[in-house]
């Protein structure tokens, strides 16, 4: 049987689980060590670890997409191996998933982002709830992977949400915000806010721009329109921490400034 049918099945196996009782407090056991991958065209392999902080074994399954989190493995080409893509963890015990590219070609002059899946299939009921109704949960967690081509510097990674640029967007009623990415980096914005003349708006959602797209966002709350309103963003890093800065509306990337 080949992995992406044994992946496929399994995933639908799990989805697919057992009656339903009352609702109970439920968590997954098994947890990714970071909030995203970066993989360095130069390096021949990443690694990631997964750790079972449950009190049982978990079963997990680990699988990468081109973005579509409606995909069923089975169909999905990417140019990297996943390995080991089923494994067994024990409580307390961790499991470090190797991912190597297969050097298919993808574009040079910028990032190319994909994400990692991981299904965590819980254990079988045993022989004393085999009488009873229970609820089975999959837990799928998704984040992002980011290939990185040999050209691109880590180090211009970091400086690339001070290279945003910032405009106001009105439709209709409704005001947003566009941020205009210009770098060859994707840029994951946390949460906004626009302020200016005692007003403020914010975004709190969440959001990626890729390399030399423009994204919209709305906007909750009084948006300032004057010349001193300024864009307050909180960015993420190649390591999941903060980059907080703050950039004035419109303004070209020389005139942007990280925040104190």
């Amino acid at each position: 049987m080949s992995m992406k049918r044994l992946l496929f099945g399994t995933l639908a196996m799990a989805l697919a689980t057992a009656s339903v009782t009352a609702p109970q407090p439920v968590n997954a056991s098994v947890v990714i060590a970071g909030t995203r991958v970066v993989y360095p065209e130069s390096e021949s392999e990443v690694t990631v670890r997964l750790t079972n902080d449950g009190k049982t074994p978990a079963l997990t399954q680990t699988w990468l997409d081109r973005g579509d989190p409606n995909a069923a493995p089975s169909t999905i080409e990417v140019p990297f191996t996943v390995t080991p893509p089923v494994a067994r963890i024990d409580p307390g015990k961790a499991q470090t998933i190797r991912i190597i590219y297969t050097g298919e070609p993808l574009p040079k002059d910028k990032e190319t982002v994909f994400w990692m899946n991981m299904l965590e299939v819980p254990p079988k009921p045993g022989d004393d709830m085999a009488e009873s109704n229970t609820l089975q949960m999959a837990y799928r967690t998704r984040i992002k992977l980011f290939f990185r081509p040999a050209g691109l510097k880590a180090s211009d990674a970091a400086a690339a949400p001070a290279r945003v640029v910032w405009r106001l967007h009105q439709a209709g009623s409704e005001r947003s915000i566009q941020a205009s990415n210009p770098s060859p980096f994707h840029v994951s914005i946390a949460n906004l806010e626009v302020k200016g003349g005692g007003r403020s708006a914010r975004f709190d959602e969440g959001g990626m721009i890729g390399p030399g797209e423009t994204k919209t966002f709305p906007l909750k709350g009084e948006v300032p329109a004057g010349s001193d309103t300024r864009v307050m963003y909180h960015a993420i890093n190649d390591y999941g921490g903060a980059i907080d800065g703050e950039a004035p509306l419109g303004a070209s990337a020389a005139a942007q400034t990280p925040a104190p």
